[in-house]
C-alpha cells in the first residue's frame, strides 16, 4: 500500500553541514498490515512519518502509493492524503480547544467535499469507539477524557475512509489503563476495516501487543526488520538487543554510552559502532568502523544490517 524506496531526507545543519535525518530508507506497509516503527528519539522516525505523508518533500528517492509513485501536485496530494491520514500522539495539541468534537471531526470531509457530513462524522465517532455520537457532537475538548480526545483525533482520520493510517506515538500521552483500548481500537480498525498502519513509537512493548513486522531505526537508516516475533524474540542487531533490555522483564539491562550521534556527523563504517555494546567489549571487527553496511531492502523476511550478526 505504501511504500519508500531509496529514500533520502535532508536538511541544512551549522557551518553549511547537511543533517541526513533519512538516510536510505526502504520500508513497506502491505495491505491490512501494521508495522511498527521503533527507535530512540532523535532516529529519524518522525521526519521519516512526515515524509511518508508527502508533507517532508525527499532529497532523493521516492513514495509509492498503490504502486504509484507518489506526486506532488496539488491535486494529486490532496488525493492521497484522503488514501493516507495521521494520527498524531498530543490529542490536546492537535485538537483545537475552540471547536467542538463536531467541527474537529468534521474538519476533512469539508475540506474534500464530501456529502451527508452529519453521518459521515456520526459514523466516524461510532468505529472510533465513541457511541452514541450524537451525544459527543457538542462537547469540547476539555469535557473528554485523555481516551476520548485520542478517540476523537482517530475519528477525524477515518471521516475520511482512509486506506492507511500513520499514528506517531499514538498512546504516549495517555494512561496505562487507557492505552490497551486504543491499541485494541487499532486492531479492531484493521480487522473490520483493512485499514493499514505504521506506527512510529519508542516502544517496543507496544510493538509487540500490535505490530505484524518491525522496523528498528538508527541514527536515519533501517538497521533490523521483520516478523514482530522474529525481531523481539530473537534481536540480531546490538542496538534492537539494547532496546528491548529495558523492559520489566529482560534480565540483562544493556546501558548504552551517550546520545545518538549528530546527523551531520554520521560515523565512518556501522554508524552504531561508537555506541556498540559488542564493540566496546572488544568483540568487533575491523569493519564495523570502516566499511559502511548495505542499506536494507524492504520487504517481510527478517533482515540486520550488522557485522557481528549471528545469523
Amino acid at each position: 500500500m505504501l511504500e519508500a524506496t531509496e529514500l533520502h531526507v535532508e536538511f541544512s545543519g551549522r557551518g553549511g553541514r547537511r543533517a541526513r535525518a533519512v538516510d536510505g530508507v526502504n520500508l513497506s506497509v502491505g495491505a491490512g498490515e501494521i508495522v511498527a516503527l521503533v527507535g530512540e528519539s532523535g532516529c529519524g522516525k518522525t521526519t521519516l512519518a512526515r515524509t511518508l505523508l508527502g508533507l517532508e518533500r525527499p532529497t532523493s528517492g521516492r513514495i509509492s502509493y498503490d504502486g504509484t509513485p507518489l506526486s506532488y501536485s496539488g491535486r494529486a496530494l490532496r488525493a492521497f492524503r484522503r488514501e493516507v491520514q495521521l494520527v498524531l500522539q498530543d490529542p490536546m495539541g492537535s485538537l483545537n480547544p475552540r471547536h467542538t468534537v463536531y467541527e474537529a471531526v468534521a474538519e476533512g470531509p469539508r475540506i474534500h467535499g464530501l456529502p451527508d457530513e452529519e453521518a459521515v462524522v456520526a459514523d466516524a465517532l461510532a468505529r472510533a469507539g465513541l457511541r452514541p455520537p450524537e451525544r459527543f457532537f457538542q462537547r469540547f475538548p476539555h469535557e473528554l477524557s485523555g481516551g476520548q480526545r485520542q478517540r476523537v483525533v482517530i475519528a477525524g482520520a477515518l471521516a475520511l475512509d482512509p486506506k492507511v493510517l500513520i499514528a506517531d506515538e499514538p498512546v504516549a500521552s495517555l494512561d496505562a489503563s487507557v492505552r490497551g483500548e486504543i491499541l485494541s481500537l487499532l486492531l479492531r480498525l484493521r480487522d473490520d476495516l483493512g485499514l493499514s498502519a505504521l506506527v512510529v513509537t519508542h516502544d517496543l512493548g507496544l510493538a509487540w501487543n500490535i505490530a505484524d513486522r518491525v522496523a528498528v531505526m538508527y541514527l536515519g537508516r533501517i538497521v533490523e526488520s521483520g516478523p514482530t516475533g522474529d525481531v523481539l524474540k530473537n534481536p540480531q542487531h546490538p542496538y534492537t538487543q539494547a532496546l528491548l533490555s529495558v523492559l520489566p522483564e529482560s534480565p540483562n539491562r544493556i546501558v548504552l554510552t551517550g546520545e545518538p550521534p549528530d546527523p551531520t556527523r554520521i560515523p565512518a563504517g556501522c554508524r552504531f559502532h561508537p555506541r556498540c555494546q559488542l564493540v566496546a567489549a572488544g568483540e568487533g571487527k575491523p569493519e564495523c568502523s570502516t566499511q559502511p553496511l548495505q542499506i536494507l531492502p524492504a520487504g517481510t523476511a527478517a533482515q540486520v544490517a550488522c557485522y557481528l550478526a549471528t545469523t
